[in-house]
């Protein structure tokens, strides 16, 4: 983890992008105190259809009954 200050942010903010993308984590301090953390972006998993494939039933289309619907409205 490296620290700059936010001046040192400004001036090589194009740099420290490029280090945080290949997964350095840079904290940018005001006045010395950590101000924030600049850290690289994780890649989204790729989502697979059908994961949950004969979990819901017919009984999840059916109607709620009626004393649990009137808690809903």
């Amino acid at each position: 983890m490296h620290t700059v200050n936010i001046h040192e942010a400004k001036t090589h903010l194009s740099r420290l992008l490029n280090r945080a993308h290949a997964g350095d984590e840079i904290i940018i301090a005001k006045a010395g105190t950590p101000y924030a953390k600049l850290v690289p972006i994780e890649k989204p998993t790729k989502r697979e259809p059908g994961i949950a494939k004969g979990a819901v039933t017919d009984a999840f289309f059916e109607s709620l009954p009626d004393d649990e619907l009137r808690h809903w409205e």
